[in-house]
């Protein structure tokens, strides 16, 4: 399989130093709107079958030129959402695969916010996967970790662990400090304002998808392998959107385990007005108050060599066992940063954003996955990808508890 990836920052770098070391990958193509950049990502992959071009990710036109010309199977787009209509629809109008790991992006309801979804993540997708599906084209939309691994893990349970689901909880936090920060975040600092100011969705059966405030429902959630107890808030993510189309599921919530330090920021930043993305005129000069935020905070792809701990992603589940009695499970995963830069020169959180889709173009490279139209990570078995996974050494593990009372 031909792989081009549109974007060499820390995940789209990390995907090509993981899928390098794959023989399946004919080919892996890193593009980026900076060829140094791009040449950069490829050379540490370290492998003849990795190389490096330069394209506009905000180009339709281009990224068709370059998809056709480098006769790519699939297009991975390791590009913040911003950019993911013209990648999206390049690859369509190339004729190749797509996959991202973050969807369109949202609008909120214009008049009752908190309440009422406007434009949720997505829609745009959703709406022509008909055409996808007559073409014979695959856009799998959300496939890194979170979306991605949570979605495939919640696939598994339904599957194999319960007889019914009365609420998929998706819970993601760490342990990682960077020494000598006093504020960096481990991932992209434009995407993360995005997701956690934006209004939280939540799916209810009988209610369907609605909005809370931003930082709604707070709890304490211990997550395994001594990270421990961590406080977590509801923030906007592709997991509520995707697991009701594909699971009989009760409710889906998103909750980050961000620490109160980080939600001060973010808070301080809505406050102040920079986390707003239209651009206001500094001496002359038209800027993103978000992209500024953005530039002076460190490029969390470099701070691998100073960051210690471990980051866990996964799904906890609860319903009834497929004997009928309540159960309560949480299916997840712990990668630590000091093996992730040992093995592979890449920080943790993009290590492990990373090795999903490479994962899931590998099953779509293989045949053990295969469709068309858009879909999420539910809509494949859950088996080959979790076996796959273990190879790259990032098991899945599921961790018994204590039922909720109902």
């Amino acid at each position: 399989m031909r792989v081009l990836v549109v974007g060499s920052g820390g995940v789209g770098a990390a995907f090509a130093s993981i899928a390098a070391r794959r023989p399946v990958f004919e080919q892996i193509i890193v593009a980026d709107i900076d060829a140094a950049r791009a040449g950069r990502a490829a050379a540490r992959a370290n492998s003849p079958r990795v190389v490096s071009t330069r394209v506009d990710a905000s180009d339709r036109l281009d990224l068709v030129e370059l998809a056709r010309s480098s006769r790519a199977d699939i297009i991975v787009n390791a590009c913040d959402p911003r950019l993911n209509p013209p990648i999206f629809d390049a690859a369509f109008e190339a004729g190749t695969h797509y996959l991202d790991m973050a969807m369109h992006m949202s609008v909120p309801h214009p008049t009752d916010p908190h309440h009422q979804t406007g434009v949720m993540l997505g829609d745009a997708q959703f709406a022509v996967s008909d055409r996808w599906e007559a073409r014979g084209q695959l856009a799998l939309v959300g496939m890194g970790v979170e979306p991605g691994f949570s979605d495939v893990v919640a696939r598994y349970a339904s599957d194999h662990l319960f007889s019914r689901i009365d609420e998929i909880g998706v819970r993601d936090g760490s342990d990682l400090v960077i020494e000598g920060v006093s504020f960096a975040p481990t991932f992209s600092i434009w995407t993360t304002i995005e997701e956690c100011l934006n209004p939280p969705i939540v799916y209810e059966r009988d209610r369907g998808w609605f909005t809370t405030a931003p930082f709604s429902e707070p709890e304490t959630f211990v997550f395994p392998d001594g990270i421990g107890p961590l406080g977590c808030v509801n923030v906007e993510h592709e997991e509520v959107i995707l697991m009701p189309r594909w699971l009989d599921v009760g409710r889906v919530t998103f909750k980050y385990g961000l620490g109160e330090e980080f939600l001060d920021v973010l808070a301080t930043l809505h406050k102040l007005g920079l986390d707003s993305t239209r651009p206001v005129s500094v001496r002359g000069v038209e800027v993103s108050p978000r992209d500024v935020v953005a530039a002076v905070l460190p490029n969390p792809a470099e701070l691998g060599d100073r960051m210690r701990g471990r980051t866990c992603a996964g799904s906890l589940v609860r319903g009834l066992d497929l004997q009928g009695n309540p159960r309560e499970t949480y299916l997840y995963q712990v990668v630590d940063n000091e093996w992730t830069m040992r093995e592979f020169g890449h920080q943790a959180v993009v290590w492990q954003t990373a090795v999903h889709p490479v994962v899931a173009v590998e099953l779509l490279a293989s045949g053990a996955w295969h469709d068309a139209g858009v879909r999420g990570p539910e809509a494949f078995s859950a088996d080959p990808f979790l076996a796959l996974l273990a190879e790259h050494g990032a098991p899945h593990v599921i961790e018994e508890r204590t039922p909720s009372p109902a």
